[in-house]
C-alpha cells in the first residue's frame, strides 16, 4: 500500500481523532491502471469496458446503489459519461452528492494531489453525511487544514477495487496508516465500509472507483 504524502500538512494522531462521532500499481483488487495528471485531456475516455469485473476499473454498466439514480443523465456535468474520463477530484467536484467533500479536499489543498494519483479507490461521504456535523463544525474543520486531512486521508485506498474485490479483501489500510483498518462487510448492494452503507458504488474515474457512501469514517474507531 503507498503512502500519500500532503506537502505542508502535519498528520498527527490527535488531528486524526478530531471526529469522535462522525464528520467527511499498477494493479487492481489485481488490475492496472495508469498515470492521471491533472486537469485530464478532454479526448481521454472513459474505463474500457473490455476490462473483466473484479479488476478495479469499472464501467457505467457496473454502477450500482439507491443515490446513483440522483446523478445527471448523458454526458451533463456530474453524469457517469462526464465523470468517467476525468480525474477524481475533478470528476467528484462536478458531482451533485459530494459538494461538501469537495470543499473539503479543496480546503486541504488535495485536488492536485487525488487527481496525479495511479490507482486509488475512494470512499465519497455524501453531503448529508457532512451536515451531520452541522455548519458551524465543517467551517471549523474546513479552516484547520492539519486537522481535516487525516480525517480525508482515511477515506482513500491507495489501490483501485471495485465492488467484487473490496469484498474478497475484507479489510483495507487508507491512506493515513494511523487511523486503523477499513473493514468491508456484506455483498452486492449491501457492501458497507466501517458499517457506512454505500450509496453509489463502483463510479469509475479516470484514475480512481468511487464508492459514495452515508457515513464520514472517523479515524481510530475500528481498531
Amino acid at each position: 500500500m503507498r503512502n500519500l504524502r500532503i506537502a505542508g500538512i502535519g498528520l498527527t494522531a490527535a488531528a486524526a481523532l478530531t471526529l469522535t462521532a462522525c464528520s467527511g500499481s499498477d494493479t487492481a483488487s489485481s488490475g492496472s491502471s495508469s498515470s492521471a495528471p491533472a486537469p485530464a485531456p478532454s479526448s481521454m475516455a472513459a474505463p474500457s469496458s473490455s476490462m473483466a469485473a473484479g479488476d478495479g476499473v469499472t464501467t457505467n454498466a457496473d454502477v450500482f446503489g439507491p443515490a446513483c439514480s440522483q446523478l445527471p443523465q448523458g454526458s451533463a456535468p456530474g453524469s457517469l459519461d462526464s465523470m468517467g474520463p476525468q480525474p477524481v477530484a475533478s470528476a467528484a467536484s462536478t458531482n451533485p452528492l459530494l459538494t461538501k467533500l469537495v470543499a473539503a479536499v479543496k480546503a486541504t489543498n488535495l485536488v492536485d494531489t487525488l487527481n496525479s494519483q495511479q490507482a486509488i479507490t475512494v470512499f465519497a461521504p455524501a453531503d448529508p453525511a457532512f451536515a451531520a456535523l452541522g455548519d458551524a463544525k465543517f467551517a471549523e474543520l474546513a479552516g484547520k487544514p492539519a486537522e481535516l486531512a487525516p480525517i480525508l486521508q482515511y477515506h482513500v485506498v491507495g489501490k483501485r477495487y471495485d465492488a467484487k474485490g473490496l469484498e474478497s479483501a475484507g479489510t483495507l489500510e487508507s491512506l493515513n496508516t494511523g487511523g486503523g483498518p477499513l473493514k468491508i462487510e456484506g455483498s452486492g448492494d449491501n457492501l458497507t465500509v466501517n458499517g457506512a452503507k454505500v450509496l453509489c458504488g463502483n463510479i469509475p474515474t479516470k484514475n480512481a472507483t468511487v464508492f459514495v457512501i452515508d457515513k464520514v469514517l472517523t479515524p481510530g474507531t475500528n481498531r
